[in-house]
C-alpha cells in the first residue's frame, strides 16, 4: 500500500509521440497527476480522459502536470490518444503489470470483446489517480476495482486553491496500530 508523505515507486514509461516519461525527472510547481486507465477497449476511460484533456491547461495553471497511462502497447495508446484528441494530456503506454501492482492497482483478467468491439488484453490494471509532490512523495491517491464512479476532475481542480492557500498536508499517513 502506498502511504501519503512517503516516496512512491519509480515510474518510467514511453509516451505517445516517441519521448519518455520519467517521474523522477518531473518538476511541477505543486504535483504530477498520474491517471492510470484500463486501455483502448474502455469507453468509460475515453470519456473520462477527454475531460482531463480539456482541463489539463487549468491543472497546469495551478502547478499540476498530467499524465494518463496504461499497459496498452504503443499502437493501442496512439489510437487512444487520437480518439480522445490528446493535445495537452501526455499519454503513456507499456506499463508493466508488476509496476502497476507496485502502485497498488488492481489487476483484472480480460473477458473478450467489449461493448465497443475491442478485445481486452489477457490481463490489465484497473484505474487509479495519484498526485505526486515534486519530492516524489504521495499527496493524494485513489484506486478502484471498477471503471465506474471515478474522482471528478472539476472538484479536484477547485480543491487545489484551498490546498495550496492553506498548506494542507497529505492525509492518511498513519500506519501504526489501531484499537
Amino acid at each position: 500500500m502506498l502511504v501519503p508523505r512517503q516516496p512512491v515507486p519509480s515510474l518510467r514509461v514511453p509516451l505517445v509521440g516517441g519521448s519518455t516519461f520519467d517521474l523522477a525527472n518531473e518538476s511541477p510547481e505543486f504535483a504530477t497527476m498520474l491517471v492510470f486507465y484500463r486501455g483502448l477497449y474502455c469507453p468509460i476511460c475515453a470519456t473520462y480522459l477527454k475531460e482531463l484533456e480539456r482541463l489539463t491547461p487549468e491543472f497546469n495553471d495551478k502547478g499540476v502536470t498530467t499524465l494518463a497511462l496504461s499497459s496498452d502497447d504503443a499502437d493501442r495508446a496512439e489510437e487512444f490518444a487520437t480518439k480522445i484528441r490528446a493535445d495537452n494530456l501526455r499519454v503513456g503506454h507499456s506499463l508493466s503489470l508488476s509496476n502497476a501492482k507496485e502502485w497498488g492497482l488492481y489487476i483484472s483478467e480480460g473477458r473478450g470483446t467489449t461493448s465497443i468491439g475491442i478485445e481486452e488484453p489477457a490481463k490489465f490494471s484497473e484505474p487509479g489517480l495519484f498526485l505526486i509532490k515534486p519530492d516524489g512523495t504521495l499527496y493524494y491517491g485513489n484506486v478502484q476495482t471498477m471503471p465506474f464512479a471515478r474522482p471528478d476532475f472539476k472538484p479536484l481542480l477547485g480543491a487545489l486553491d484551498f490546498v495550496k492557500a492553506n498548506n494542507y498536508p497529505a492525509r492518511g499517513e498513519y500506519t501504526g496500530s489501531v484499537a
